[in-house]
């Protein structure tokens, strides 16, 4: 526990990514395989979830610092982190005992998911005695799931492979997937002679970064580069080996159940076949994608009524094949892998869709071989995630058809080097999304909430409302886009404006104004404005405008109507 707790304050005190690899690789160097098996399981940002409720870990600390409920809740708001709010009210052990991370996990807490309410209070007071005040806060983060502390799994990973001198991408491929925090995995993880990789192991996502400037001025040649289009799906890899089907989402969950359509349609595929695509609700009636909205209804469920499976058909539209055989084909060429594609969907006998074809089927490919001399553009529909049709010679032709992108229920372009090999994480060069310029609106600022991490003890979570008929309505949230300076003075005004407190949430003065963007709307009951939008961010503070200036509704239902 002490070498563990080390490890956390020495990556809280920087943000220096060379420091906090040294001192991940200095914890792996010393600890246990027993003990650095459950502190990468926590790092990578995975949980012990169903310990122990917050409500009665708060309770118990009241009754533990002897405090008032009033007190205890204003410490509490002052500080805006459950763990370390216990951490500083509970008297602490001076001395601290050193208990194996190994053993803090398996027999005190693990045991408390089956343990009565009393049991549970009295391990947890016997833990509380038993630490210093910097043990209290990880072992608080720990058991209430929010352990942040500002690595990343592409740092991880890069600890990992200079402890063990393996190639990072060999450990990103054995960290995929799932696994159990124990010795064996981590002797596996860091054994430079381990070749096995797990039956139903998908590999590393590759991952694209947004195109800032235009394409044009950093790109090169149009005739170098394959462009798709950017769908708002489900990132996922599909795997078939061993007469087995699995269904891998980017986030390292295992959805197979969740989509049982294209597991049965895997079921043809040949053994040692991984793809990846993209996961879709499917309009049959328009051959193109149903909003997001509608496949979010199918996620998360542990069965799916034949209404719903009716209600919302999903496809996967397979853009990349990165084993084949049972042979990893990363290392060739998009160009390659994309003919390969095509053979196995041939193999396979799925055959390739029409715009008018049932959207019942697993692919939707091409009848002809990738061409990869020049950037394909969409007849009508874009099928098996590439935009097909004429050829185009400029970049400029190209920007006109990424601004139909919302006519197919896209967010724009990938545009992807032909000759790039299928790499790990989000390396810069060879992939790149070309997003349509979002949807923005100005609002009001109304209510408030604080952060999390490091921004705990600051309001940085805000609601924004629009006007309809003289009164504020509220449409969205909102945490991201205003500098680290820009949110202390929003915070300062939330502090000296707060009309009404509903537990974690302000109400403030409607003073602020500021601009909002966003991917997509589309109309929700569920919302009092009757809309709902996607990934909506600041963009800017309008300094300039009064919240008379702020915008009505029906600007944004025009907008959905557009």
């Amino acid at each position: 526990m002490n070498d563990f707790c080390n490890l956390y304050w020495r990556l809280d005190a920087t943000t220096k990514t060379t420091e906090k690899v040294a001192a991940l690789k200095d914890y792996f160097e010393v600890a246990q395989p027993s003990n650095a098996a459950w502190a990468i399981y926590f790092l990578v940002g995975r949980r012990i979830k169903r310990l122990v409720g917050t409500k009665l870990l708060r309770q118990w600390a009241i009754e533990k610092a002897e405090l008032t409920t009033w007190l205890f809740e204003e410490c509490y708001d002052r500080v805006g982190d459950l763990a370390e709010t216990i951490s500083l009210v509970l008297p602490p052990n001076e001395s601290g005992e050193d208990i194996a991370l190994q053993d803090l996990i398996e027999q005190h807490l693990l045991p408390l998911r089956s343990a009565e309410s009393e049991q549970q209070r009295s391990k947890i007071l016997e833990l509380w005695q038993r630490f210093d005040q910097r043990q209290l806060f990880v072992l608080g983060k720990l058991m209430t799931g929010g352990f942040r502390v500002g690595v990343s799994k592409k740092l991880i990973t890069r600890a990992l492979a200079q402890h063990a001198h393996i190639d990072p991408a060999t450990i990103a491929h054995r960290l995929m997937g799932d696994w159990e925090p124990d010795a064996d995995f981590y002797n596996l993880l860091v054994d430079p002679n381990e070749q096995e990789t797990a039956f139903s192991k998908p590999y590393p996502f590759f991952l694209a970064n947004p195109l800032k400037d235009g394409p044009d001025l950093t790109l090169g040649q149009p005739q170098d580069w394959i462009a798709e289009w950017k769908w708002d799906g489900i990132r996922a890899q599909v795997i078939r080996r061993g007469g087995e089907t699995f269904i891998w989402s980017r986030g390292e969950e295992l959805v197979t159940e969740q989509f049982p359509e294209v597991a049965t349609s895997a079921a043809s595929l040949p053994d040692g076949t991984v793809l990846d695509g993209e996961l879709l609700g499917w309009d049959d009636a328009e051959s193109k994608p149903l909003e997001f909205s509608q496949l979010q209804r199918r996620l998360g469920r542990k069965k799916l009524g034949k209404k719903l499976l009716s209600e919302v058909p999903v496809v996967l539209l397979a853009f990349d094949l990165i084993e084949h055989d049972g042979e990893d084909i990363r290392s060739l060429s998009l160009t390659q892998r994309q003919e390969r594609l095509t053979e196995v969907i041939q193999q396979a006998s799925i055959t390739p869709a029409k715009p008018n074809q049932s959207a019942g089927e697993l692919f939707r490919t091409e009848k002809e071989p990738t061409r990869t001399s020049s950037i394909l553009i969409p007849p009508a529909v874009a099928t098996g995630g590439r935009v097909q049709g004429d050829r185009v010679q400029t970049w400029k032709e190209l920007e006109a058809i990424r601004e139909d992108a919302r006519e197919f229920r896209a967010e724009g372009l990938m545009l992807k080097r032909h000759d790039s090999a299928y790499q790990v994480g989000r390396p810069v060069g060879d992939w790149w999304k070309w997003k349509v310029d979002p949807y923005t609106i100005d609002a009001v600022m109304i209510y408030a909430q604080r952060g999390h991490g490091r921004r705990a003890s600051l309001y940085s979570d805000y609601t924004f409302a629009l006007w309809k008929d003289g009164e504020l309505v509220p449409f969205a949230k909102a945490y991201s886009g205003l500098t680290d300076a820009e949110i202390r003075k929003v915070d300062a005004f939330v502090r000296k404006n707060t009309h009404e407190k509903f537990g974690p949430v302000r109400s403030v003065t409607p003073e602020l104004v500021f601009e909002l963007a966003f991917e997509n709307i589309q109309r929700s009951p569920r919302h009092k404005s009757g809309i709902a939008v996607r990934f909506p961010r600041i963009s800017r503070w309008r300094h300039d405008k009064k919240p008379a200036d702020a915008d009505k509704l029906e600007t944004i239902l025009s907008m959905l109507e557009g």
